[in-house]
């Protein structure tokens, strides 16, 4: 426990002496050098569809500094367009910022901070990746889809620290963000992210090592982005606790009942996984210059030549020291310790052409085309003929091809069409048709926003959910396309703070993890833990409404989101009726320019259902067993707290975290038998440098 406390320490040492050293580059190489990212303008669409050449987030320090400016932008991997990105900087609900629930509670989680967690808004959910184990750890990842890339006018560092806790329970999580440019055009950056949460329950700790490499080019001709993350994450699994009593009835149990006294299922077993990416984006502009005024020429790009490059590579094990003939139904391999190894690698190569928009008068949109290869391999157990454990590899190839109708310039209407289909290898067939809009205009005054997206796609099912192989877990299944069809829309007025969204999909052949445990002979309490890959080969229907509305009255502030969802199949695809956040905060400068302030109490509800149970062994949720299922739900997780903004420094205090505990019902749950953490103090910094 010392040793990574000394780690932590030596981290967050080494990260306070970077903006120094960085500085001391800086003013040798000059500051006039800076002058912001090459190219961009302020023009933007309408429900926030913006491109590369969008204005970005600014701030600045007082007159006695030099101004300063971070800009920053995520990427669309495929093509590497640059979105828009704000930079986190606001002083409002930063104690949700580390939160492994979500911002607003619409997460299911193991209790632990680093936790796998499953989105409980269906439409908000991701569909299986072929980065199977990773799925559920997505928030902690390092990947070009949420890595933001800078362009700086100064050199700039942000180190934030969330804590709870003491040695033997809680968590500590640390960040390092540094960023600098070289020039006008070149900037590079490293961020490490390192979380160690020992947990409030016996034997869940877990270890995130995370960190990334990246820098961009943005010159007139020739732009580039390139990524390289490394992510190591390291998580014991405790199975979940015994008996729901020693939280739901703890005055029925014996003995003095703490969280890290309450007996769990597991003691002695661990997922592993280790993450490397790759990701290169290179673009190559021809076009024009063209005179803007006596003094001044501005580059015009008509054509774009676009390559990408990714690589990932991706290591799973599950392994455990102690007898699970007790807690699996199934042994398929000959050992005496569970090591299941899965290993996945891909690489990715997409070339495409791009026709651009706004060239010219008739020009009102892009056009693109483009082809992708991508090639797999995938390594697991398998037995040989003499029964004997080998490791055993597939491997796949795909090409596919497809276009894409773009405008992101226009004042009124904005929009994106691509449609995407594989011509060879395993997936040949696969269809992607996809699309959204935006539109504003004038109602009574006010600024109305009519946006929409709607997507066909018929896809194969990933990997791991066609073949798996393990020790207590083992299938070949021979799956159908699964056909996914949603269209949604939503409305939203700036003045009254109000959106509202709406949402079909059907799905057919809807692939799952079906539960088929089956009870210990003579015993109706435990049960031996089994699972397989299922298909319902008929039709899913899903339907969501979800209102947000925020409310002002002066420095009283109430914010609130309610989503109600239905599902044609709820033994399937189970669902709670209803997921609400509300936020009721008074914001006000307790020091004019200097401090602000943020006091209040927020709220995290949904009603109750079926929600889906957790295997360790595959680190995966699934369906509970209908013979053995329990409802979670209708319990409120109240928090309350206190943010503080001291011009570059953002400070908060959880007053307490889960409040409300022990009050009334004690039914705090966010995945069957593993509880959320009991109430707790958490507290928060992040600070940033600008020079």
């Amino acid at each position: 426990m010392t040793a990574k406390r000394n780690l932590l320490r030596y981290i967050l040492l080494l990260c306070c002496c970077i903006p120094a050293l960085a500085q001391a580059q800086f003013n040798q190489n000059g500051r006039n050098n800076m002058n912001g990212m090459n190219g961009m303008n302020n023009t933007m669409g309408p429900n926030g569809m913006r491109n590369e050449r969008d204005s970005l987030s600014e701030s600045h320090v007082d007159a006695n500094t030099v101004p300063h400016s971070v800009r920053a932008w995520h990427l669309e991997p495929r093509f590497g367009e640059a979105i828009v990105a704000d930079v986190d900087t606001l002083h409002l609900n930063f104690q949700n910022s580390n939160e492994n629930y979500g911002y607003k509670g619409e997460y299911n989680m193991l209790g632990n901070l680093g936790s796998p967690r499953l989105n409980r808004i269906f439409m908000d959910r991701k569909t299986t990746s072929e980065s199977f184990f990773l799925d559920p750890l997505d928030f902690y990842m390092r990947t070009p889809e949420n890595q933001l890339f800078y362009d700086t006018k100064s050199p700039f560092t942000n180190l934030s620290y969330w804590t709870c806790g003491n040695k033997v329970v809680g968590d500590d999580h640390f960040k390092a963000l540094f960023t600098v440019n070289a020039n006008k055009r070149l900037n590079v950056g490293f961020i490490l992210d390192y979380l160690y949460a020992r947990g409030y329950y016996q034997y869940q700790g877990i270890s995130y090592f995370n960190g990334a490499l990246f820098t961009s080019y943005r010159g007139d001709r020739y732009r580039m982005n390139a990524l390289f993350s490394n992510n190591h994450m390291k998580m014991a699994e405790n199975g979940g606790i015994e008996n729901d009593m020693f939280i739901t009835n703890p005055e029925e149990m014996s003995g003095d009942i703490s969280s890290n006294t309450i007996p769990t299922l597991l003691s002695s077993t661990w997922n592993r996984n280790d993450n490397q990416t790759l990701y290169f984006n290179q673009q190559y502009n021809v076009g024009f210059h063209r005179q803007v005024n006596d003094s001044t020429r501005e580059f015009v790009p008509v054509t774009s030549f676009i390559h990408t490059l990714q690589l990932n590579t991706n290591k799973h094990e599950f392994r455990s020291y102690e007898d699970l003939s007790t807690y699996y139904l199934n042994d398929f391999l000959p050992s005496d310790t569970t090591s299941d190894i899965s290993k996945y690698m891909s690489l990715k190569n997409t070339l495409a052409i791009q026709l651009k928009e706004g060239f010219n008068k008739w020009a009102q949109a892009g056009l693109t085309g483009f082809v992708r290869a991508n090639m797999r391999t995938y390594k697991m157990r398998d037995l040989n003929e003499e029964n004997i454990p080998y490791m055993r590899q597939y491997n796949e190839t795909m090409i596919s091809a497809g276009g894409m109708l773009s405008r992101t310039q226009g004042k009124l209407l904005n929009y994106k069409v691509l449609a995407e289909t594989t011509i060879t290898g395993e997936e040949a067939g696969d269809v992607n048709v996809e699309g959204n809009f935006g539109l504003n205009f004038r109602l009574l005054g006010d600024t109305v926003t009519l946006a929409g997206k709607a997507y066909m796609k018929n896809q194969t099912p990933a990997f791991f959910l066609r073949h798996y192989h393990g020790r207590h877990f083992w299938w070949d299944a021979d799956l159908d396309k699964e056909l996914r069809t949603r269209i949604e829309g939503s409305l939203s007025s700036k003045r009254t703070g109000t959106t509202i969204r709406i949402s079909a999909e059907n799905i057919k052949n809807y692939t799952y993890l079906n539960n088929l445990a089956q009870a210990v002979p003579g015993s109706s309490e435990k049960w031996l833990n089994a699972a397989s890959v299922a298909q319902n080969s008929g039709n899913i229907q899903v339907m969501t409404a979800q209102l947000t509305q925020n409310f002002k009255f002066g420095i009283v502030h109430w914010d609130n989101e309610v989503t109600y969802q239905t599902t044609s199949d709820i033994d399937i695809l189970p669902l709670p009726k209803l997921n609400v956040y509300s936020n009721l905060y008074l914001s006000f400068p307790l020091v004019k320019d200097v401090l602000r302030m943020q006091l209040g109490g927020d709220v995290r509800y949904f009603t109750k259902y079926y929600a889906p149970d957790y295997t360790p062994g595959l680190q995966q949720y699934l369906l509970q067993n209908p013979d053995n299922r329990v409802e979670i739900g209708n319990y409120p997780i109240i928090n309350t707290y206190v943010n503080a903004e001291w011009k570059r420094t953002r400070i908060y205090l959880q007053v307490f975290s889960h409040l409300n505990q022990g009050k009334g019902t004690r039914n705090y749950f966010l995945a069957p038998h593993y509880p959320i953490n009991p109430s707790v103090i958490k507290i928060g910094i992040s600070w940033s440098f600008y020079d």
